[in-house]
């Protein structure tokens, strides 16, 4: 059976963590403090909270602004599909990095191990004896990087796949939206799009309508 503990035992177990955490003040100089600096980031879709150093929080947000500029998701859907392409996509990014650095690691503990007078072969040797002991490792990066890839082109084939049929959906009501305006503009009637159910401006179904138009001359001109 436990024991309450005393207030002196609490007493102690305080005036204990505060002398250890007082000899852990965390980094001194402007560089260490800049390396160990975080930033949170909050998901715009997910609400959930990422965290990262404050060098990489930014490469990050512009590194996922590239693909949203790139697909223009219209809905949550497309957002959702854009948003896992940029973090799929970074991660396969750091997976690379640490490829890189696990070799630059292993290179530097074998750089002496190995005596040659020919540069190109200490480099190629040390770079083998870095292969052969950084294998396993390797090994489980591989496995990573396929299946980022594999999860990549899946979630890209269904992003083109969901925008083109919201395009085709859209072209279709397009159509529809300007064939109704111009009956009504035939009749000498207004036409509302929203009591049709469309999401169109009038300024939109006329650019619709005369680009069509213009496309049928051309056409026939040919």
């Amino acid at each position: 059976m436990s024991k309450t503990p005393t207030p002196i035992n609490n007493a102690a177990r305080t005036a204990r963590n505060r002398a250890n955490a007082a000899h852990s003040t965390g980094p001194k100089t402007e560089a260490g403090k800049k390396r160990s600096s975080l930033n949170a980031y909050r998901h715009g879709l997910t609400g959930q909270t990422i965290i990262l150093p404050a060098e990489d929080l930014v490469a990050y947000q512009d590194f996922t602004r590239t693909f949203f500029d790139r697909y223009k998701p219209v809905d949550i859907i497309e957002k959702q599909l854009v948003q896992s392409l940029a973090d799929t996509s970074w991660r396969l990014n750091r997976v690379a990095a640490l490829e890189h650095n696990l070799m630059g690691l292993g290179f530097d503990e074998h750089s002496n191990s190995i005596s040659t007078e020919h540069p190109e072969a200490h480099a190629a040797l040390v770079t083998i004896e870095a292969m052969r002991e950084e294998t396993p490792s390797l090994a489980v990066l591989g496995l990573h990087t396929a299946r980022l890839a594999r999860y990549f082109e899946k979630t890209l084939k269904l992003l083109k796949e969901t925008q083109s049929e919201r395009r085709a959906t859209e072209a279709a009501q397009l159509a529809e939206a300007a064939a109704l305006y111009q009956m009504d503009k035939k009749q000498g009637l207004p036409y509302n799009p929203a009591e049709d159910g469309f999401v169109f401006s009038t300024a939109e179904i006329e650019t619709y309508i005369r680009r069509r138009d213009r496309l049928k001359a051309a056409a026939a001109y040919a």
